[in-house]
């Protein structure tokens, strides 16, 4: 590219700027040369979550991502690429790391209460202030 670089005219200089970025990125661009089983492209990552929005959408019937899915898509979409090869017995799905899974629950249960206070918040704004308001109070004020 550099050799031609003098007969592009006006877009000489994205060749600058193309070289620029690209070495930016050098050290992880061509990881898929390096590791064997790597894509080189990513096409079929997105046939994976392609296929498993093609299948949320089939069992919820709804147009877009179902609430569940929104919530619990870190278990979600590892399960269903997991599924997709091989099926996999209780063995294989026992946790191995006790701790990991424990924080992944605490995570999921976290961001499915947030969830439902949101709901709660547009169905009843006021009771849910009214709520709100008196946890807070009851926090701050001695015993």
């Amino acid at each position: 590219m550099t050799a031609q670089q003098a007969t592009l005219g006006a877009l000489a200089p994205a060749v600058d700027h193309f070289r620029k970025v690209s070495a930016s990125y050098w050290p992880g661009l061509f990881h898929c040369y390096d590791v064997p089983d790597v894509p080189r492209t990513n096409n079929e990552l997105e046939q994976y979550f392609g296929s498993a929005r093609y299948h949320e959408r089939r069992a919820t019937g709804r147009k877009g991502a179902s609430p569940g899915l929104v919530v619990r898509a870190a278990v979600r979409l590892v399960a269903a690429v997991a599924t997709r090869d091989q099926s996999l017995d209780e063995v294989a799905l026992r946790p191995t790391d006790l701790a990991a899974w424990r924080a992944l629950r605490r995570q999921l249960t976290t961001r499915q209460d947030a969830r439902c206070a949101q709901r709660r918040c547009r169905r009843d704004p006021a009771a849910y202030l009214a709520a709100l308001e008196a946890a807070l109070l009851r926090v701050s004020l001695p015993a």
